[in-house]
């Protein structure tokens, strides 16, 4: 594995050349799997003639790695301590949101059903829908990569997927990927077939008539030179691969074409171009347009007609409707670029329009399926042109995002449009005068998280690309969870840093790019801008397109705001004092190497979509001493003033980190006031190590806790808990990992989250979650982290434990819309609030197993007897030896199978007590390995067991388990239990915690102790009413079965036939009584209220209420206790005098047996 050496600057600021790693393509075929046979060139060799070195000429790519591929390690049991395995219970919750979502860079619609299509998000994987996205699911998050560049069906087959991983754009926010995947079942699997190295894939494109001949436009490494860069081609679906294409190192393939009339026919666009922190080269001489008639075997650069100046990205689309006529989109220095046509397949072209579409961002044309003439290009607006080119017209976007980059027309409606955007997905019916927005897709790209302090819930803030900077609740007090209705917006634009006043939660700083900030009222709404401005010089202040802005542990009112300088302000940002000089190396960055050269003002896109370099990008100061300030540069730097800004000492050496390494976080301990973490971020140098330091001495000295981090993931976030100093989180390109040793052995929490760069993380205080921003999935909440502060070795080697239990909040869940969502449809999106009730964490050290997985387990233990010979169906003898561990060496006894047949599964279960000790709730609980967690709605057992009906499917909410009445607030413990082999064992516990009432003023103690108290006679009513009416029902069913016995027994059966029909209509009396009048109910008739009326009305108005009870439902209750009270008297008589009385008598009457009683017999 190669990755960048360090890259020195002399005393001038003048880099050394810099160096490049070698394709991995250039032989003419390369296996598509990870694993070579000796002496097979592999992905990642370069076939080099001898006597000759690599060329290498600027820093080298690494070579990324799946996202959760660890260092090696030898083979060894895992220490539960360390392994990611263990904490798989401990479950992150997305909470969105979706009212706002993300950067989508490709669509690929099924062309024989428009309703189902793909959608590729640039930094969120590929989701699914198979009803117009009425519901969407993430068919690719757990791959090696979740940025996407583009989505592709086989024409031929819709049910085969090829994904072309990392963004195809070049702007400063892309992630990298890992090569292409394909998909023959639709998604629900995929298998990487090759190019892992290509970084960003630009185009795919499947043959119309050979589904096994794939092109790959690979644009290749952004940051650096080499890699898979080229165009491939497989002939094979994927298993090997040809570079058809090759221009240079510095150079890739942006798109690929293949006429769909004559497949041999396939036009390709070169794309040279170069990104780093303190620049964009977005094109160069290389970038061109080539033809191929022959399948991709040879190729000609096209030239009539096209820019003679160094070019860009190029898009290129074929007319469905004549294959002569190739659209291109041009991006060229001298503003030569623009859009061209050709009417003859390539051989010439000519210039239609000058506009410019900021290719490095969105550069896509497309052409309509209908009408020749009518091309769309993409832009900030979509711009269409009905003249091939000539002139052109906004397409419309009122009430849409902008920043568009991918268009689906509907062939068969050309009214119909599709359109990715910076936004999500929308569509229109009628050309773009309405849109739709697909507000259910969560993928927003959050650069920063903060949190605040509100209860009875705290709110979670954080800036998006593109998508403004917004607020809102962590959980709620809805059934529904977390809506779109319940989100906000801060600031408008790229959203950046959110800071929120820890004691004045409507209080809100927040900031779009290039440190554009403003203070926001969240009771009011209005908002003010209070960014620093230069001073009467007029110097510009270079400002980061993420500037970093703290609120000051020791002052509420006291804001630091960096630039290149860094500003203070002590009264919440109405006024700012400068308290640095400029904190930067201040190079020009106009003299630093580009593709191994220096470029003039005039190249192509030069510096576009670039911060000014030489700005703090990471600032923080230390909770532990007031004025001790910590400043990261993005050219390297870490400066440090122990007085607020009126001296500073500069940093520029970090062991094991390359010279000016972006610095992208700063993290002061919360225990030490020597201790300061720092990460580091080199990816824009093609180095994707990851770079975790700590100094115990306040920068002076500095060594690495990267520790087992994957090599291929960049460290964006690092969080301390506030409690145990050992305790750490880094958030990586490719997920979220934590220490429990200060950083010697990482972890990674996975917890159903999907593979995706967590930019930022925060610990809540108050409540201990862990909060973090995703880029690409919005944010997810690790609820309760303290199992984390409480794990270590001694625990984990019990065989169970119980950890401390967050103190639950009790309250009745609103039902604003009706429900989890109510009459809302599908599309309606809320985001999961945490389980309500308390959850206990529990850890269990080996699974109970049942006596056949033993037997089993044991058997694979044993091998085969030595030297036995066997004989297989062949006829052939083969050794027992040969068959080790699948022959056992004893048969289980019969007795033994029996009872592996008749066991009861193992069960483990959690037993909550109330302050007397008095269980009142069993909660069955998960038999795994690890850490484990189990909810408890704070309810007692419901009175009636829950048999699920066919119906509660179809009608959704309406149909509603029973539940029990809620416990008092109070002192209450758990312990966790097992049941095996009939016996039960407890494992761990009591653990105490308190139930805690939300908001006394609703829920005083006298008034709900006596609603407990009468819930409580309620729900034993209501469970004697459930088991009378079950007998009643189960007694006519014996009748029913008595007449028929009668009927078939010979003799005078008259008498017993009187005492049945006396029975029947005594027990119709009785279930009239206890449930009502069935026949009359069922011809509409205004019938005599019955018991179960009155009880389940008491029980249903009580139900969302903790007041006390009303008159009403108490003489309610009284009038079906009293009534019930008779009823089951009467049914009692019935059931255990006169029914057993009457089948006793059919017995002596030989009359057939009947169900219900059991039979006498005699041999005598």
């Amino acid at each position: 594995m190669v990755f960048l050496a360090s890259l020195g600057f002399s005393q001038d600021n003048t880099p050394p050349t810099p160096q490049s790693t070698p394709s991995s393509d250039q032989a003419t075929q390369e296996k598509a799997s990870t694993t070579a046979k000796p002496g097979q060139k592999k992905e990642g060799d370069e076939e080099v003639p001898p006597g000759r070195k690599p060329k290498r000429t600027e820093p080298a790519p690494p070579q990324p790695l799946p996202a959760a591929a660890a260092k090696p390690s030898e083979k060894k049991p895992a220490d539960p301590l360390t392994s990611a395995d263990t904490y798989k219970g401990l479950r992150l919750r997305s909470i969105g949101p979706a009212f706002v979502s993300g950067r989508v860079t490709s669509l690929a619609v099924n062309p024989f059903n428009r309703a189902q299509y793909y959608v590729g998000v640039a930094s969120g994987g590929v989701w699914k829908t198979d009803n117009d996205g009425e519901t969407w699911t993430p068919v690719f998050q757990n791959e090696g990569s979740f940025s996407i560049g583009d989505v592709k069906l086989d024409p031929r087959d819709p049910a085969i997927v090829w994904v072309g991983t990392g963004e195809n754009n070049s702007q400063r926010s892309v992630d990298y990927g890992d090569g292409v995947y394909k998909s023959e079942d639709g998604g629900k699997s995929w298998t990487n077939v090759g190019l892992k190295h290509s970084e960003h894939i630009g185009r795919i494109a499947i043959s119309p008539k050979d589904s096994n001949i794939v092109f790959v436009a690979s644009e290749g490494p952004l940051w650096s030179p080499g890699g898979d860069r080229g165009l491939y081609k497989t002939s094979d679906g994927g298993k090997t691969w040809k570079k058809v294409l090759n221009v240079s190192e510095n150079t890739g393939f942006a798109e690929v074409v293949i006429d769909s009339d004559d497949p041999d026919t396939i036009y390709a666009a070169a794309y040279q171009r170069r990104r780093h922190v303190w620049t964009l080269i977005d094109g160069g001489p290389e970038s061109a347009i080539y033809r191929s008639v022959d399948g991709g075997n040879t190729w000609n650069k096209l030239k009539s007609g096209l820019p003679t100046v160094d070019m860009g990205r190029i898009g290129l689309a074929i007319s469905p409707l004549d294959h002569n006529m190739v659209y291109a989109t041009i991006e060229a220095a001298e503003d030569k670029g623009g859009i061209f046509r050709s009417s003859d397949r390539g051989a010439t072209w000519e210039r239609r329009n000058p506009y410019d579409t900021t290719a490095m961002y969105y550069g896509q044309i497309f052409a309509d399926p209908k009408n020749v003439d009518r091309i769309y290009l993409m832009n900030v607006l979509i711009r269409v042109s009905d003249d091939g080119g000539k002139t052109l017209r906004n397409l419309g976007e009122r009430y849409k995002h902008v920043d568009n980059h991918v268009i689906w027309i509907d062939p068969a409606d050309t009214n119909y449009y599709l359109v990715g955007c910076d936004g999500g997905v929308y569509e229109s019916f009628d050309r773009g005068v309405n849109w739709s927005y697909k507000n259910n897709l969560p993928v927003a790209q959050f650069y920063d998280v903060a949190v605040d302090n509100s209860k009875p819930f705290y709110y979670v803030y954080g800036g998006t690309q593109d998508n403004e900077s917004v607020g809102g609740p962590s959980r709620t007090l809805k059934v529904s969870g977390i809506g779109n209705e319940d989100w906000f917006i801060t600031q408008g634009g790229d959203g950046f840093r959110s800071v929120i006043d820890p004691e004045d939660p409507n209080t809100v700083y927040a900031e779009y790019q290039y440190g554009n900030l403003t203070r926001f009222d969240r009771r009011t709404g209005q908002q003010i801008g209070i960014q620093p401005q230069p001073g009467a010089d007029n110097v510009p202040l270079r400002w980061n397109w993420d500037s970093p802005i703290i609120i000051s542990p020791h002052s509420r009112t006291r804001l630091y705001f960096a630039a290149n300088k860094l500003f203070r302000s002590d009264d919440r940002g109405d006024t700012w004092k400068a308290v640095s000089p400029d904190l930067t190396r201040q190079i020009d960055r106009d003299k630093l190497p580009v593709m191994g050269r220096l470029w003039g003002p005039d190249a192509v896109a030069k510096n576009a979509s670039t911060s000014f370099y030489g700005n703090i990008v990471a600032l923080a100061e230390s909770p532990q001493k007031d004025g001790l300030v910590y400043a990261g540069t993005d050219d390297g730097l870490i400066q440090v003033t122990n007085d607020a800004g009126g001296n500073w000492t500069k940093y520029d050496k970090f062991p094991g980190v390359p010279n000016m390494t972006y610095v992208s976080r700063l993290l002061p301990s919360q225990h030490n006031a020597n201790v300061v973490y720092a990460s580091f971020d080199n990816h824009k140098m093609g180095d994707f190590k990851p770079y975790l330091l700590k100094s115990s001495d306040n920068g002076r000295t500095w060594s690495s806790m990267s520790g087992n981090l994957p090599e291929n993931g960049v460290v964006l976030a690092i969080a301390e808990d506030p409690v145990n100093p050992q305790l750490l989180f880094a958030g990586t390109e490719f997920g979220l990992f934590f220490t429990l040793d200060g950083g010697s052995h990482w972890t990674q929490l996975k917890g159903g989250m999907p593979t995706i760069a967590v930019r930022d993380i925060v610990i809540q205080k108050r409540e201990n979650d862990l909060v973090i921003a995703t880029f690409g999935r919005g944010f997810y909440i690790l609820d309760d982290l303290t199992p984390l502060r409480n794990v270590n070795a001694q625990r984990l080697q019990q065989n169970a434990a119980l950890f401390p239990v967050r103190d639950p909040l009790m309250y009745i869940e609103q039902r604003p819309i009706g429900g989890r969502r109510g009459h809302l449809g599908a599309t309606y999106f809320a985001a999961d609030n945490p389980p309500y009730g308390a959850t206990f964490t529990y850890y269990l050290k080996d699974k109970f197993k049942t006596k056949k997985e033993t037997r089993q387990e044991q058997e694979k233990k044993q091998p085969g007897k030595e030297g036995a010979q066997t004989t297989e169906n062949n006829g052939k003898n083969k050794k027992a030896e040969d068959q080790k561990g699948t022959a056992p060496v004893s048969y289980p006894t019969m007795d033994q199978i029996r009872a592996e047949a008749e066991e009861q599964p193992p069960t483990v279960y959690v037993v909550i007590s109330d302050a007397s000790g008095t269980p009142i709730r069993r909660v069955a609980a998960s038999n795994e390995i690890g850490i484990n967690r189990v909810s408890w709605d704070l309810r007692y057992p419901p009175s009636e067991l829950h048999t699920p009906s066919p119906d509660e499917a179809d009608f959704g909410e309406f149909f509603q388990p029973p539940t029990g009445p809620l416990v008092m607030p109070g002192q209450y413990s758990v312990t966790l239990e097992s049941r095996v082999d009939g016996k039960t064992q407890r494992l761990a516990g009591p653990v105490q915690f308190q139930v805690n009432a939300l908001g006394a003023e609703q829920m005083n103690e006298p008034d709900r102790a006596a609603l407990h108290q009468f819930q409580q006679k309620v729900a034993r009513l209501n469970r004697a009413l459930t088991g009378a009416v079950q007998i009643g029902g189960d007694v006519d069913k014996r009748l029913t079965a008595i007449r028929q016995s009668l009927r078939d027994t010979p003799g005078d059966m008259s008498s017993l036939v009187s005492r049945t029909d006396d029975i029947q209509n005594r027990l119709r009396d009785i279930m009239r009584a206890m449930r009502g009048d069935t026949v009359l109910r069922h011809r509409q008739e205004n019938t005599l209220v019955a018991i179960n009326d009155r009880i389940n009305q008491v029980e249903d108005e009580e139900r969302f209420s903790t007041g006390r009870p009303t008159q009403t439902h108490i003489d309610s209750y009284n009038v079906a206790a009293q009534q019930f009270g008779e009823q089951l008297s009467k049914l009692r008589q019935l059931l255990e005098a006169d029914l057993k009385k009457l089948e006793d008598d059919m017995e002596k009457a030989g009359a057939p047996w009947t169900p219900g009683h059991v039979p006498e017999w005699s041999d005598r």
